[in-house]
């Protein structure tokens, strides 16, 4: 435990608080890749999703009869539950890397591919229909959500929805209502150690504030009450020009290396302080596809030797004092963004609660593990805290349903 002198006054002693790892979903141990296909993440996602919505129809609905897509009759109303997929003009193809590279004509890479034309289509086992209507907006949703919609279908082979039914928030735990001291988590991303752009003096300050060596005696006092910090992801940022696939120079491996072991300088500072936890990002040395696994502790040969260092997945989840912490790196808000439409980040953000899914666009446009017996990704408890790093600004939410969340 951390004493931090004030001024020649009586030391400080840092806070602490019970924390537990709720990680173990995200890991991959004793999965084998034995060539099977995304198929089967999808059948488990369904067959789960199908389970809680049926136990909300009943309340929603209870006169209208369930079907499959396949038992849908024309002109009778019926309710079906099955998997979103958002036919999309302007979705990239691999085909069309091709073509830029046999074409003079450059091909256009919109930061968003939502398009008017956009289609809704719903399916399941037995089958997929095509949604109609104004009640679903396209624009609004992503391939991967499953929802139960209530309608008919016409005469055209449309199923014309007339009403949509979400999950909705899932269940919390209690939140403890102990306000006897206040304690505090640092959230911080895209840290970028090794861009040129990057100033080392302020992750210095960072660093310096967190363990309690910057300000007047109230400003550690606030320090003190900081009982764990939290890195999402973005950490390091490594030249792309060295990432080509060809063997290093001698004079090319330090800057491979320096980023990482200047980051290593900063978490041992913080690491001697206050129990940390550190996520992978896009840019960290770690695997592509969700859920990213720990960054290896050899990469850290300096805060590793401290049990208050962490190495974590993302997505990442965690309980301090019984409140519970869910987030990413960003990966999965990034890519809502790119295929549907919302006012802010906060809004994807309430959308992946609500479809209680953190990134249902995996694996249809983000890279995830081909799980064969579960999805890791739903979310089966809400949060407290709901947290999301790498993103332009700082911005919170409170969302309030039939139990609180924060965002």
């Amino acid at each position: 435990m951390e004493a931090m002198e004030v001024d020649g006054a009586s030391n400080l002693q840092r806070k602490q608080s019970l924390y537990q790892s709720k990680d173990e979903r995200f890991e991959i141990r004793m999965e084998k890749y034995t060539g099977q296909q995304y198929s089967q993440i999808y059948f488990a996602r369904l067959h789960k999703m199908r389970t809680l919505l049926y136990s909300l129809v009943d309340k929603w609905k209870p006169h209208v009869p369930v079907c499959t897509v396949l038992g849908i009759e024309e002109g009778k109303e019926c309710i079906i539950v099955g998997t979103l997929y958002k036919h999309m003009k302007l979705k990239p193809c691999i085909l069309d890397e091709y073509s830029k590279e046999r074409s003079a004509v450059p091909v256009v890479k919109p930061h968003n591919f939502m398009h008017p034309d956009d289609q809704l289509i719903l399916e399941d086992e037995s089958g997929r229909v095509k949604l109609g209507g104004t009640v679903l907006a396209a624009s609004n949703y992503v391939t991967g959500v499953v929802v139960a919609v209530h309608g008919k279908e016409t005469v055209s082979g449309e199923f014309f929805v007339q009403d949509i039914l979400e999950r909705g928030l899932p269940h919390q735990i209690e939140l403890p209502l102990d306000s006897r001291e206040d304690k505090y988590v640092v959230l911080v991303s895209g840290l970028s150690v090794g861009n040129g752009k990057s100033n080392p003096l302020n992750l210095q300050l960072l660093v310096d504030h967190i363990t309690g060596h910057l300000g007047d005696e109230k400003e550690q006092r606030i320090a003190s009450q900081i009982v764990r910090v939290v890195i999402a992801g973005n950490s390091v940022e490594i030249p792309h020009g060295l990432l080509n696939g060809q063997t290093l120079a001698a004079k090319d491996q330090s800057k491979l290396s320096e980023p990482i072991k200047e980051l290593d300088i900063l978490l041992t500072q913080l690491a001697a302080a206050v129990p940390l936890d550190i996520m992978p990002g896009s840019s960290d040395p770690a695997n592509f596809s969700l859920p990213q696994q720990p960054l290896h502790r050899c990469l850290f040969p300096g805060a590793s030797v401290y049990n208050t260092f962490m190495s974590c997945t993302n997505p990442h989840s965690f309980e301090l004092d019984s409140v519970r912490f869910l987030g990413t790196s960003g990966q999965n808000i990034d890519d809502l963004e790119k295929y549907s439409e919302a006012k802010d980040k906060l809004d994807f953000m309430e959308r992946t609660l609500r479809w209680i899914h953190l990134a249902p666009t995996a694996p249809n446009t983000l890279g995830c593990y081909p799980f064969t017996d579960r999805d890791p990704f739903l979310i089966e408890s809400c949060p407290h805290v709901y947290f999301v790093g790498n993103q332009i600004k700082y911005e919170t939410r409170l969302l309030k349903g039939n139990v609180a969340a924060f965002l």
